[in-house]
C-alpha cells in the first residue's frame, strides 16, 4: 500500500491472546486499544475510532449483535469481521467493509486495516462498492458456484456490485494503483474477484 495511514484500531475479541496478538503486530503503525468481548467492545467504540476489528464469536455478545448496536448508534467507522466463523448468505445483510476468516497473519492484517483506511478517504458510493465487492469476494471463496446460483442473495449482492463498478471504475481513474493495491488484499485476489460472478 506504500505510504502508511496512521488509524484509531479496535480489537475485539473474547480471548486475550488474540486480542494481545493483533495489538503488537499493529501498535507500530496505528493507535491500538482493545477489548475483550462484546459488552465491553459497546463500552470502548466511540466517535474516535477509525477501524474496528470485531470477532463474530463471542459467548456475552456475539460480533453481529455488536455490529449492529454500533450501526444504531449512528457511528460510522470501519469494521472488519476477523472470525473463524466462514461467511454465508446472511453476510449480505450485514454492515461491515471486510471479512477475514481466521487464521491471519501479521502481514494480512496490517493490509486490512490500510486498506479500510484509505477507503475513508473517498466517496460514499466508492466505500459502499468496496464493502459489497468485500462480500461478493468472501462468498465465491467460500461457496460453490451451484451454491452461489441458487442463492438470491447472492445474485442480489451481484448485481448491486455490478451497478456500482462503472461508477467506481470512473471516480478512481486518476488513482489506478490505489485501486489495484485495495484489490489486491481481498480474498482470492483482484484476479478471482469477477469469480463466478455471472449468476444473476
Amino acid at each position: 500500500m506504500g505510504q502508511h495511514t496512521t488509524a484509531t484500531v479496535l480489537v475485539v475479541d473474547d480471548e486475550p491472546a488474540i486480542t494481545d496478538l493483533y495489538a503488537t503486530w499493529l501498535d507500530d503503525h496505528h493507535d491500538v486499544r482493545t477489548a475483550e468481548g462484546g459488552e465491553a467492545a459497546l463500552a470502548a467504540v466511540d466517535g474516535t475510532v477509525d477501524v474496528l476489528l470485531l470477532d463474530r464469536r463471542m459467548p456475552d455478545l456475539t460480533g453481529d449483535e455488536v455490529l449492529a448496536r454500533i450501526r444504531d448508534r449512528g457511528l460510522d467507522c470501519r469494521v472488519v469481521m476477523v472470525t473463524a466463523v466462514h461467511p454465508d448468505f446472511d453476510i449480505v445483510d450485514m454492515a461491515f467493509d471486510d471479512y477475514v476468516t481466521k487464521p491471519v497473519g501479521r502481514t494480512a492484517l496490517l493490509e486490512c486495516v490500510e486498506a479500510v483506511t484509505v477507503r475513508e478517504t473517498y466517496d460514499e458510493k466508492l466505500r459502499e462498492y468496496f464493502a459489497l465487492a468485500s462480500k461478493k469476494a468472501a462468498l465465491e471463496v467460500e461457496k460453490t458456484p451451484s451454491e452461489l446460483r441458487n442463492s438470491e442473495r447472492y445474485r442480489s449482492l451481484n448485481r448491486s456490485v455490478r451497478t456500482l463498478e462503472a461508477e467506481a471504475e470512473s471516480l478512481l481513474s486518476g488513482f489506478e494503483d490505489n485501486f489495484e493495491a485495495l484489490f489486491r488484499d481481498f480474498p482470492g485476489g483482484s484476479d478471482d474477484r469477477a469469480g463466478t460472478g455471472t449468476f444473476e
